[in-house]
């Protein structure tokens, strides 16, 4: 063996241990994915989060799509927000059959999406392995607010993260010039846009910010062949929302307006409160069930310090100089590392690509936050209007990176200071989404309890023969869905005028039967008001049922 040859093998053999410490964090990130995943999946299948009828109406839509009978472009009873979800568990009801489990599959999968791409793109930006990883497990817990927005099929909310990071980490691909099949891209990203902007508006600061990285450095591409494909996919993805405009002549951007409660009063302190201190940690899943303690408001003050933080760090690695590709970079203030670990960088002229996109990620965040501020709904329902910052989550693989640069470098004794402070940060953001994920996980069983009180009212139904019934708009397309169809009920309010109904041939049916009987909760202002109402009454665990004077027994044989 000669010399050059036995150099050669001992460098190789010194890198083995090296090639497994690259992929050690990999690995761990996938395990992190995968668990993420199977605590959603245990989650679901003990009834949590709990179902209503907004995800009801989705289901629904899902069965008529599954039949032929149905096709439509928006959400029943409204001008706005896509049926994407209902297209995509169809075909999984014409083979097992509609149910609240089947309907959130395709949201399952779309969660395990955002979080592989997220992860994907935390190590494209920064070209550290183990940052990438601590977004996986940051991303992989689920708190009370997260799990609801990221798992119920009622409209938007589980496509939207699993889109706006696909969309960035495309745009970055693109602009960067990565290898791989550069016209196809082009035309996914145009569907994927095209597609948001029927689906729901909320992500569009994110679709915005990735198309202006694609703008800023593909502008030339952009006015030939690929500006032409992007604007043919983008046509494809919006034509559900296109024809719908031109055959009935009704704006959407209308219907959102007045929906985000356009025009209805909400004083502006109560729109900061809510859009400001509640929002970002009940949005971003830093709280219990349904409510946020004090001290976890501690996130809705550290966010503004990180966004300005990540603001600061991709504009100094934007106006650094760019090495040529192949010179390995040291780090340095605002620059990217060679890599924490010693795997090889991103080659140096794609940096400006990510130090841009990065900014861009930041500017979609501050966008939705200020939105989000101006709505009236920030400041009347702060608490579940929480969910309109959900695509925040989208700049969480930018939003760390500075504390997590200070708190691995080393340098000096005021240095040691901002690594110990970074390295709190970064123990209390995993601590408090641990906490909060404990809180969605104790609060299962309360959830499981429920779904079989309503078990039990779809038992009862049937057993007294019940085909037609009137109940609150929270009850009727639960129970409508829930039986398949086999019980219609049309919406009352709690004075016991017509309410909402989505789906106005439910009402005509229920109209119809002289015979229909109404429900309600057990305690609720509606039962209260039928209790005065002269009929007979049966109590079961939660709810009461109340039936004309005619229908006092079951019928002969039941």
């Amino acid at each position: 063996m000669t010399t050059g040859v036995r150099e050669e093998h001992r460098a190789a053999l010194r890198a083995l241990p090296r090639a497994r410490w690259y992929r050690l964090p990999d690995a761990l990130a996938l395990v992190a994915i995968l668990a993420g995943v199977a605590y959603r999946l245990g989650l679901l299948l003990h009834a949590t989060p709990p179902t209503n009828s907004d995800e009801a109406t989705m289901g629904l839509a899902a069965l008529h799509i599954a039949q032929g009978r149905e096709f439509p472009v928006w959400f029943y009873g409204q001008a706005y927000m896509g049926t994407l979800e209902a297209y995509l568990a169809a075909p999984l009801f014409a083979l097992v059959g509609p149910s609240t489990l089947t309907l959130r599959l395709p949201t399952l999968a779309l969660y395990a999406v955002f979080v592989l791409l997220a992860w994907r793109l935390a190590g494209r930006l920064t070209g550290d392995p183990w940052y990438a990883l601590l977004v996986a497990v940051l991303l992989a817990s689920g708190s009370d607010r997260i799990v609801k927005n990221q798992l119920i099929a009622g409209g938007g909310y589980p496509e939207m993260n699993a889109a706006g990071v696909a969309l960035a980490l495309l745009a970055y691909d693109l602009a960067a010039g990565r290898p791989g099949r550069g016209l196809p891209r082009w035309a996914v990203w145009g569907f994927l846009a095209g597609l948001m902007v029927w689906v729901d508006p909320l992500v569009l600061p994110y679709v915005a910010a990735a198309g202006a990285v694609l703008v800023a450095f593909r502008w030339r591409d952009l006015r030939g062949r690929a500006g032409a494909l992007l604007g043919l996919g983008a046509l494809a993805g919006a034509a559900p929302l296109l024809v719908d405009a031109m055959a009935s002549g009704r704006s959407p951007l209308a219907a959102v307006l007045a929906a985000g409660g356009a025009g209805e009063p909400a004083g502006w302190a109560e729109r900061l409160h809510g859009a400001l201190v509640l929002g970002p940690a009940l949005g971003m899943g830093f709280c219990s069930p349904g409510r946020c303690a004090g001290w976890q408001l501690w996130w809705s003050a550290a966010l503004p310090l990180l966004l300005i933080a990540a603001a600061v760090a991709a504009w100094r690695r934007l106006r650094a100089p760019t090495p040529p590709r192949g010179v390995p970079t040291v780090a340095g203030p605002g620059r990217l590392p060679e890599a924490a670990d010693g795997r090889p960088d991103e080659a140096g002229a794609a940096r400006p690509v990510g130090a841009a996109l990065a900014l861009a990620l930041v500017g979609a965040a501050v966008l939705t936050l200020a939105v989000y501020t101006a709505s009236s709904a920030s400041g009347r329902t702060p608490v579940e209007s929480s969910r309109y910052l959900s695509c925040l989550l989208i700049s969480v693989p930018v939003l760390l990176w500075p504390v997590w640069d200070a708190a691995r470098r080393r340098s000096g004794r005021a240095g040691g200071a901002r690594r110990v402070a970074a390295a709190a940060v970064l123990a209390a953001t995993l601590g408090g989404a641990a906490v909060a994920t404990g809180g969605a996980v104790a609060a299962a069983p309360a959830h499981r309890a429920a779904e079989d009180r309503h078990a039990g009212l779809v038992r009862a139904l049937r057993a007294l023969d019940v085909r037609h019934v009137y109940g609150g708009y929270w009850t009727c397309n639960r129970l409508i869905f829930a039986t398949g169809e086999e019980v219609l009920c049309a919406v009352v309010d709690d004075d016991l005028s017509p309410g909402h109904d989505r789906y106005r041939p439910y009402r005509r049916a229920v109209d119809a039967d002289p015979r229909a009987a109404w429900i309600a909760p057990e305690g609720s202002p509606l039962a209260t008001r039928l209790d005065a109402q002269p009929a007979s009454r049966h109590t079961i665990p939660g709810w009461r049922i109340y039936l004309p004077a005619t229908r006092t027994t079951p019928p002969p044989g039941r």
